[in-house]
């Protein structure tokens, strides 16, 4: 995995399983033989421990059987690491790339274990320095997804990996389904061109080609999708993930427009960087050809829409979700007033719905130690007037 390695000429296409499996050894090798047989080059899953994303007190999920508490979701689908050792290997004796999500910093230790030969960030972890820190140790090709976040945040989740690790920006929207006139494909060019790295796109909307083709017109390397058997599946994500006929269709989409570039472009080692091949009059005219075709079929105001200004800003439909999907500093348990903030006091979790947000993680090490003005009741976020 180097600058090049993940281009529009041979985009990355990973079937996100996450945690659809419930736990199931049986059902995660259903869901990855469908994948694999659908087109994917990457099966990713998700290691989850409850403890390291969220606080049993950050509300309730409504699910099929009744509503229950998130946290007891998120535990449900613990499984023993060697549950993802098992399926890395069935994934590569396929010459298939497996990849799992870490979510703190037991997860990221325990999936650097199975010897991945690329690590994931998730949109939400894009602030949580530690885990960034942790994973940019490892010196593996990483790839960062970079939902609900500002130009910023991005920069702050690069500062920690060196030069020499290879790392990929996927552009996200964090929403669930999120419309795919929020996705503003036209800001791949400039991610690639500010910060000078392969970039993608990680597609949460319903329809399984619009996003994915446009996104590769636009610079996108990696294209990463949610995978079910059916939408109908009790996992989280399924209701918004692709099953195996709309992932194959995307995948072949994806694939004609790949064809349509190979005959007239040149090898990239002509080039400095992926932005300069993409500026080339041959890109632009075979780009603009298949434009012109998208267009007429499924109409320009919606393509336009999709493809946006090119401006890095968070997108409608995922601007509340901002200081509450993202990491922030949380009472584990009450804290009275006048105590001491220990270690174990604090812990960087996602707020999500009911709980207030806290401070970024980067204020962790000017929390501990200090006093507490008032009770931080257990499960809040913690706010520099609490200190």
């Amino acid at each position: 995995m180097n600058n090049f390695a993940f281009t529009p000429l041979r985009p990355l296409i990973i079937a996100e399983l996450g945690t659809g499996h419930g736990g199931s050894v049986t059902k995660a090798k259903e869901l990855v033989d469908a994948a694999l047989e659908a087109g994917a080059d990457c099966i990713k899953f998700q290691l989850v421990y409850a403890d390291e994303i969220l606080h049993p007190n950050t509300g309730f999920v409504p699910l099929p059987g009744g509503s229950i508490r998130l946290y007891d979701r998120f535990k449900e689908l613990e499984v023993p690491l060697q549950f993802y050792g098992d399926l890395k290997s069935y994934i590569e004796t396929r010459g298939k790339l497996f990849l799992c999500t870490p979510f703190g910093l037991r997860s990221a230790q325990e999936v650097a274990s199975l010897e991945p030969r690329l690590m994931k960030i998730a949109s939400p972890e894009l602030n949580h320095g530690p885990l960034l820190e942790a994973v940019a140790s490892y010196k593996l090709p990483t790839i960062l997804s970079s939902g609900v976040s500002l130009l910023s945040d991005i920069e702050y989740a690069l500062s920690f990996f060196s030069l020499d690790t290879p790392v990929s920006l996927l552009h996200c929207v964090t929403a669930y389904p999120a419309p795919e006139t929020d996705y503003n494909v036209r800001i791949l060019e400039n991610l690639q061109r500010i910060f000078g790295i392969p970039v993608g796109v990680s597609d949460h909307s319903m329809d399984p080609v619009l996003v994915p083709v446009l996104a590769t017109l636009f610079g996108a390397g990696v294209i990463e999708k949610h995978f079910c058997l059916s939408r109908q599946d009790p996992g989280l994500d399924d209701p918004i993930a692709l099953p195996p006929e709309d992932f194959s269709r995307m995948v072949q989409a994806v694939r004609q427009v790949q064809h349509q570039f190979e005959p007239v472009m040149g090898p990239l080692q002509d080039f400095t960087s992926i932005a300069e091949w993409m500026q080339t009059a041959k890109y632009l005219q075979v780009r603009e050809s298949i434009l012109n075709d998208f267009k007429k079929e499924r109409g320009a105001d919606l393509i336009n829409g999709i493809i946006g200004d090119g401006v890095k800003r968070l997108a409608p439909s995922e601007k509340a979700n901002y200081d509450r999907t993202n990491r922030s500093l949380h009472a584990v348990r009450d804290i009275p007033a006048g105590s001491v903030i220990g270690p174990e006091d604090v812990a960087i979790l996602r707020t999500e719905k009911v709980l207030r947000p806290g401070l970024h993680p980067r204020w962790l090490s000017a929390v501990i130690g200090r006093t507490a003005r008032t009770l931080i009741p257990a499960g809040e976020g913690i706010r520099f007037e609490d200190i």
